[in-house]
């Protein structure tokens, strides 16, 4: 049974590959890329792992490929990636003091925005829970895929990492959204910007974002286990386990994917939407300082093959000036 999909580059020709529950790996015929598979999908009316079946190929290896992000596009402003926050359950102390300080009357903005959600985010199918914190990190020009260095900009005050799930979505021909699957990612952010105001929230968010190789296919499982990890020269910096699926948040996912979607600029036909849904787990929490050479590695137990990336600084640009014509 197909579990995902991976997009990849062999000898300079992209292709896409079925991966089973046990990791075995088939080249799929006649699919150059995710998105042309979801085209053929919808025309027939079909699913992509109903489509994917019918067009097994042999047994591949997958020491000599090249892994692209789960989905792209060629042209990356009709690709939009965004995400939620603040839709995470912490650790059992961390809510107990959140409820503490709402109750004392010291919450925050972002503590009432997190008991909203706790309260509201589950709505029963058919009607609208309240909507999420909502955040823009930009086009499909600042997604990068495993193995790839991951870059802040030379301004960038910290690089931080997000073990995340992100929901992969491809919008058809008539505007219906549609859900291809989900991928591990990495929601690269700048916490020492944030934590200066939480007005900084939108510029902090303005970074690359990593996706593990796979599209995972079908429902998330409730009960998501994974790891975050800092390599630094090679030894493990900090380490921690995270946790995902609606079990561990305080939306669902179809409320967050009606929020989104309930905007018609987000359903024009042929976009691509990588949609991350947030974490309670970052080594910035932990007071660990990242820099240059550090490397993120970020796995899950639903998805056989990690996200790995180095943090490098991209040079100062300067003072960017505006020319009048």
């Amino acid at each position: 049974m197909i579990r995902s999909l991976v997009q990849f580059v062999e000898n300079g020709t992209r292709g896409v590959l079925a991966l089973d529950a046990e990791g075995q790996a088939r080249r799929l015929h006649s699919t150059p890329s995710v998105r042309a598979l979801a085209d053929d999908a919808i025309a027939a009316k079909s699913t992509l792992a109903a489509l994917a079946a019918d067009r097994l190929g042999d047994p591949m290896t997958l020491d000599r490929l090249v892994f692209l992000p789960p989905v792209d596009h060629d042209d990356p402003a009709h690709l939009l990636i965004s995400g939620t926050g603040l839709t995470h359950l912490g650790s059992a102390e961390g809510r107990d003091k959140m409820h503490k300080a709402a109750a004392a009357g010291h919450a925050t903005d972002s503590m009432r925005m997190f008991l909203m959600g706790e309260e509201g985010g589950k709505p029963a199918p058919g009607q609208e829970g309240v909507q999420p914190e909502w955040f823009y990190k930009g086009d499909g020009s600042i997604l990068i895929g495993s193995e790839t260095p991951i870059a802040m900009p030379g301004f960038a005050t910290d690089g931080s990492e997000e073990p995340e799930i992100a929901g992969i979505y491809y919008v058809g021909p008539d505007g219906t959204p549609f859900r291809l699957g989900y991928a591990i990612g990495n929601e690269f952010s700048d916490h020492v910007m944030e934590r200066v105001n939480y007005l900084f929230l939108a510029h902090s968010k303005l970074r690359q974002a990593a996706l593990g190789p796979e599209l995972l296919l079908g429902e998330l499982p409730g009960d998501v286990r994974g790891n975050s990890r800092i390599l630094r020269d090679g030894k493990t910096l900090w380490e921690k386990p995270f946790l995902s699926g609606e079990k561990n948040m305080s939306h669902s996912i179809a409320n967050l994917e009606h929020h989104h979607f309930k905007y018609g600029q987000f359903r024009r036909p042929g976009d691509v939407h990588i949609h991350f849904f947030g974490t309670a787990t970052l080594s910035f929490a932990d007071q660990i300082e990242t820099r240059e050479g550090d490397v993120f590695e970020i796995s899950a137990n639903c998805f056989t093959l990690p996200l790995r990336n180095q943090l490098v600084r991209t040079p100062g640009e300067g003072l960017r000036v505006v020319s009048v014509l």
